[in-house]
């Protein structure tokens, strides 16, 4: 059973984590060399419906939910509603930190800075995904979804769980791109994404505070 004190850390490196998560995401964006594979998907549906990119993606995030609880086999409340109360803080914390970024001029860098901060922002990205993963209080529905197929389908396998998750989303522009004949915010960063991102994620498990151990509730 855990101590009150443990749940109490637990929640400091989560709130760290979603603030992470969303600056690197912003940096991605930003340097405009390629988002994360869930955020460019978002952007492609987006254009494509012409709904607004914040509506998109809570949407996008609804309906992983519901995904995840077939996943689990049972109605999880808690997952459900703990996937939606993070979708909500991390886009407008999205929003805010890629308009925080603007006077930096980030995409009229040359294109090796631009993609220099590009990977760093999806180490960041992975860095506060494993957090917030081992921390498992809440965590985006996307992600829940790689964590879920991670433990309870693929041996625990950090990379075979992200790859797989990336399929919905990758499938999701293809179809975009066939109907509108456009792709947008795909890029170099999005590629690294798709093949390295897991890797990464379990590297940062025993390299970023790894006193903190998984707290698995599946």
């Amino acid at each position: 059973m855990q101590s009150k004190g443990d749940f109490k850390k637990r929640m400091l490196y989560l709130a760290f984590s979603i603030i992470f998560n969303a600056a690197s995401n912003a940096l991605m964006i930003d340097s405009n060399v390629g988002s994360a594979v869930w955020m460019a998907s978002g952007v492609n549906i987006s254009n494509l419906i012409k709904v607004d990119y914040g509506t998109t993606l809570f949407i996008y995030a609804i309906l992983v939910a519901i995904t995840n609880q077939i996943l689990l086999g049972k109605i999880g409340g808690h997952i459900f509603i703990s996937n939606i109360l993070f979708s909500l803080p991390f886009s407008y914390l999205v929003g805010f930190f890629t308009k925080l970024y603007i006077p930096l001029h980030l995409e009229q860098m040359g294109m090796f800075w631009r993609i220099l901060i590009d990977v760093i922002g999806l180490l960041g990205v992975s860095m506060a995904v494993s957090i917030y993963q081992r921390c498992n209080i809440i965590q985006h529905p996307n992600d829940e979804l790689a964590y879920l197929l991670r433990f309870k389908y693929l041996h625990g396998s950090a990379g075979w769980g992200q790859l797989v998750s990336y399929s919905p989303p990758i499938i999701i522009m293809i179809i975009c791109y066939l109907v509108s004949g456009k792709i947008y915010a795909v890029g170099i960063g999005t590629v690294l994404a798709i093949f390295f991102q897991g890797y990464i994620i379990g590297r940062m498990d025993k390299l970023v505070i790894p006193s903190l151990k998984h707290h698995y509730n599946l």
